[in-house]
């Protein structure tokens, strides 16, 4: 599933080009992806200037002139692409087509449908089902160590665990939440609420690190995700522990035939990769 540097890739490559032009014609191709398309889509999307595109948590925001925000989730393997040759043919999985005033197509193709798309007025937003109780954006200036380290206060679960609830800090995927955690030498099995202090303070600046990092790399390209333009992220190619058991992890020194390098564990049913040596 794209993580939010992902996402945010694909929101400032929509917005480089979609943002300030109207919606000139729409196509809805199916009746549903993982739950139904909102009643009247086309009508309520026809005629519209996107005002505005940006990111929530792990989802797609396009503000149009009416107060409207069209939501997009791209689930498992939904994406974004760009043609800008209005003649081509629509591929199988291309759900959602808008067409924009400079002829330029934005297509929603998603072949496993685990998406959503839906049309939320931006005075509700916040208090939509999607977005009620979510934790503040890792990128903004409302996350700091104290609002972590509140959020953690007398968790009794695995920092790992609290880190990949949205309503401790939003956005935050598996991936990601294990290269912070090595990042800020915390262990993933430490318990949530002992991050505070110092240690609070390091995993937010890890965790600001790793993610502008991936950012600038343009995500990671894990399974299906590729960006709006068809090109792929390289962040994969950095990664200090995610998908490297049995590797040395930057800086080491340990004899790792010995050690058996970076560990993979299972936590809640995901895989967890870290250096139990450096990791505390």
């Amino acid at each position: 599933m794209p993580e939010l540097p992902e996402v945010e890739t694909v929101a400032r490559g929509l917005r480089a080009t979609l943002e300030g032009h109207v919606i000139t014609e729409v196509s809805q191709n199916r009746p549903n992806l993982r739950i139904p398309f909102p009643s009247n889509l086309v009508k309520r999307l026809t005629g519209r200037r996107v005002v505005h595109i940006g990111r929530r948590a792990k989802y797609l925001l396009l503000t149009l002139d009416d107060g409207q925000v069209l939501v997009v989730h791209l689930g498992m393997s939904g994406r974004f692409i760009i043609r800008h040759d209005p003649t081509l043919p629509l591929l199988a999985h291309d759900h959602l087509v808008l067409k924009a005033d400079d002829d330029v197509v934005y297509v929603l193709n998603d072949p496993r449908r685990f998406g959503l798309v839906e049309m939320v007025h931006s005075e509700q937003l916040a208090e939509h089902r999607l977005f009620a109780g979510i934790g503040p954006e890792p990128l903004g200036n409302a996350f700091d160590a104290k609002t972590l380290a509140e959020a953690l206060a007398g968790k009794n679960t695995p920092i790992k665990a609290a880190l990949l609830d949205q309503r401790v800090v939003a956005g935050l995927g598996n991936i990601y939440v294990c290269e912070a955690l090595f990042i800020s030498g915390l262990s993933p099995l430490r318990l949530a609420g002992t991050v505070k202090g110092a240690k609070a303070d390091r995993l937010v600046q890890a965790i600001r690190q790793v993610l502008d990092a991936a950012i600038a790399a343009g995500g990671s390209s894990l399974r299906d995700f590729v960006h709006h333009d068809g090109e792929l992220g390289y962040f994969q190619h950095s990664f200090s522990v995610y998908d490297r058991e049995g590797k040395p992890c930057p800086g080491c020194d340990c004899d790792v035939a010995r050690t058996g390098g970076i560990e993979r564990i299972v936590q809640s049913g995901r895989s967890t990769f870290y250096c139990p040596r450096k990791q505390r």
